[in-house]
Parts: C-alpha cells; structure tokens; sequence
C-alpha cells in the first residue's frame, strides 16, 4: 500500500489539472474546500473521543474480508473506532458532498459503530439513509450512537448484505442518489453490491468506494467499476474513490488530491 500511495502522489494533481467545469467546482468548493465549518461537528467529535476510550468488548461477526489488525473476535469498542472508522475529514467531505447533491435516498454498506452516518445524517433532514451493517453487536452500539445523536432519518438493516441489499433495492420508492460501499473488501462483493445498486442510479446519482488501495483485490475492483460504460467520470483521493454518471460528461478518470 506504501507502494501505491508513492504512486498516487506522483501522479495527483489538483484544481490546475481539471479541465471539466462540473469537477472543478466540486473539487475547489466542496472537495478541497477550505472552510468547513458546521455546528453539528463538536458534538461528533466527542462522540469519536468518547468511543476511542470505550473498554466495552463486543463480539465481532465478521463477513467481509476481515480485520488486518485484529483477528479476535472479541474487541474493545476503542480498537474497532480507532481501525475500522474513517478519519474525521472524511466523515465532513461525505456531509459536503450530501449538502451539495441533496440526495433523498443514501446508502451506505457498512455502518460500523456509525460515525460516518451521523455525518452524513447531519448534512441533511429530507433524505432518508439506509445503513448495513452484517454483525448484530456492532449495529447495535450503532444504533444506540444514532438514539444518542437524535438522528431519526437512519434505518439500520441488519444481517447478510449478500441477502439484504437486494431486497432491499427492490423496495425502493425512490432512486438512489448517493451510496457508499464500504462493507466486504474484496473484490467479487464489491463488484457485485456495485452491479446491484446500478439500475436505481440516475444521472444525477454519486457513489463512493472506500478503500480502494486496500488490497490488489480492492484495488481490481476500483479498475472494473471505473472502466464500466454508465461511469462517465471517476475521481480517485487514494483513500476512496467517487463515480459518478452524468451523460453529458466526457468520460474521465482524475487522480486528485485530498
């Protein structure tokens, strides 16, 4: 992974590199943006504190790929925040980009303890957010964070995603404007939660793949979905990678850096 990080670094670029209107506003005023400031952010951060402490134990049902740090599956709630939770900025880069998009229906596979939920719970009332999480204790401590942050527009589904996510899908009433894969990472999963949730995207609709550097089977799969025909353009932060499916966009791919 140091490897590809060297890579990506010499191949980044930023604003002056963009020569696509929609991207560099998005790049330069949500992206890149300087400024971030949010009244919702103090009480996240404390959260995040809160659980870097926790001592609690829980028992960890391990669908995906697994831990690379930690392959007990009894662990402290400090060592699944410190390890499997994303780093504050990325949690406010998913609230500007759902402030900016205004999604009414978001996806996320792969709640966690919930910290990026509530950023992304927090960057809008009028969508409704449908997290999956596979173990039943680490939902569970989920939910209790979500009651804690007054968060009433998540819906955490429980169980198998291989078994959820479709059903799920199927009972959509309205598109899906915005996803983040961040659950099995491997690649035949991610490929396939990918291939399943593409007929409800619109043109309008923005997904987000983390980790895509992770592993030569994340790093495949992050290859296949950006070379597939309804991606116009793709944009990777190393870190995550984003696909959108503007019709009107010459199909790119930007390396950039965040």
């Amino acid at each position: 992974m140091i490897a590809a990080y060297i890579k990506y670094l010499l191949k980044s670029g930023n604003e002056h590199s963009i020569h696509s209107p929609f991207l560099f506003e998005l790049y330069t005023k949500v992206i890149a943006a300087k400024k971030d400031e949010n009244p919702d952010y103090p009480a996240l951060k404390s959260l995040r504190k809160e659980l870097l402490k926790s001592t609690r134990e829980i028992e960890i049902l391990d669908l995906g790929a697994g831990s690379r740090i930690n392959k007990s599956n009894r662990r402290q709630i400090k060592t699944i925040a410190k390890n499997a939770e994303k780093p504050e900025k990325f949690g406010r880069l998913f609230n500007r980009l759902i402030q900016r998009f205004q999604p009414r229906t978001i996806l996320e596979l792969g709640t966690s303890l919930g910290l990026t939920t509530l950023y992304m719970s927090r960057a809008t009332k009028n969508a409704k957010i449908l997290t999956f999480e596979g173990c039943p204790e680490t939902a569970g401590v989920a939910s209790d964070n979500f009651a804690r942050m007054g968060a009433d527009n998540i819906d955490i589904i429980i169980g198998n995603i291989d078994e959820t996510l479709p059903s799920t899908l199927a009972g959509l009433r309205e598109p899906l404007d915005f996803a983040y894969f961040d659950a099995n990472h491997r690649y035949e999963p991610t490929v396939r939660y990918f291939e399943n949730c593409l007929p409800y995207a619109t043109n309008d609709s923005v997904f987000i793949f983390d980790d895509i550097y992770w592993s030569d089977e994340m790093t495949a799969a992050w290859e296949q979905i950006k070379a597939h025909p309804q991606v116009t353009l793709s944009v990777d932060l190393f870190w995550i990678g984003l696909v959108f499916f503007r019709k009107e966009q010459v199909k790119e791919n930007f390396i950039l850096r965040f």
